[in-house]
């Protein structure tokens, strides 16, 4: 039996997932080469951080695969992570530090996904699993 294809919004959303797990990959190996180059206060707690961010990666692209392949949990999935993403922007754009271009750098990818997203479920509602 095989898998109908996925609607086009459905492809893009899983396209940007994509992009979301690649820069997460890239966020951990700049974790790594800051680790080795200029220590951390607590290894530990450094390389738990990295192992979280490549759980974060391997979850984001186990939500684009199954967008792809319209199973639900992806979409559900998807669309936390995305809540997540608006949140740090949020956060970038607020307190002592804040910098605005950075939150929309952040933010604007993670709004135009959960839209994306919201749009798959409503457009092929024949995935629904």
């Amino acid at each position: 039996m095989s898998t109908p294809s996925p609607a086009p919004t459905a492809r893009i959303a899983a396209a940007l997932l994509g992009l979301e797990s690649l820069a997460l990959l890239a966020l951990a190996c700049w974790e790594i080469v800051a680790l080795i180059g200029s220590g951390a206060g607590s290894v530990a707690s450094a390389l738990a951080l990295i192992v979280m961010t490549l759980i974060g990666a391997a979850g984001v692209a186990a939500f684009a695969w199954a967008v792809v392949v319209g199973r639900s949990w992806g979409r559900s999935g998807g669309i936390v992570a995305q809540f997540l993403v608006i949140a740090v922007a949020v956060g970038a754009v607020t307190g002592a530090y804040a910098h605005p271009l950075i939150a929309v750098a952040i933010g604007a990818p993670g709004a135009a996904t959960l839209i994306l997203l919201l749009l798959t479920e409503r457009a092929d509602p024949a995935h629904r699993r």
